[in-house]
């Protein structure tokens, strides 16, 4: 997974890292570090797939931009307004985290 501005996340930057190292190496201690790197990688990937972990992220920054832009639409809007959108907007958070556990693992 990229992070939002394209860059490499850390965890590919370690692997790219490893790689390069066993590339200008060739050693088997560096290709078991490579080896390593990259299982953890994997490993972290299927467990955010499989407890739905990146769609809970998304979800949560839908819910906390759309009350940002409601906000900023509505700068006149009481505190009870908003308090009343806020609890429907994560209202809507909570149900969509619920039916992730309806879905399918993979």
């Amino acid at each position: 997974m990229s992070s939002s501005g394209g860059e490499m996340t850390n965890a590919q930057l370690f692997q790219q890292m490893a790689l390069l190292q066993w590339l200008s190496s060739q050693t088997d201690e560096d290709r078991r570090v490579l080896a390593a790197v990259t299982g953890v990688q994997v490993g972290r990937e299927l467990l955010n797939r499989i407890s739905g972990q990146h769609q809970v992220d998304a979800f949560k920054r839908e819910c906390i931009l759309g009350i940002s832009e409601f906000v900023r639409q509505n700068p006149q809007a009481s505190q009870a307004v908003i308090n009343a959108e806020v609890e429907k907007r994560v209202l809507t958070f909570a149900a969509k985290v619920k039916a992730l556990d309806a879905a399918p693992l993979l």
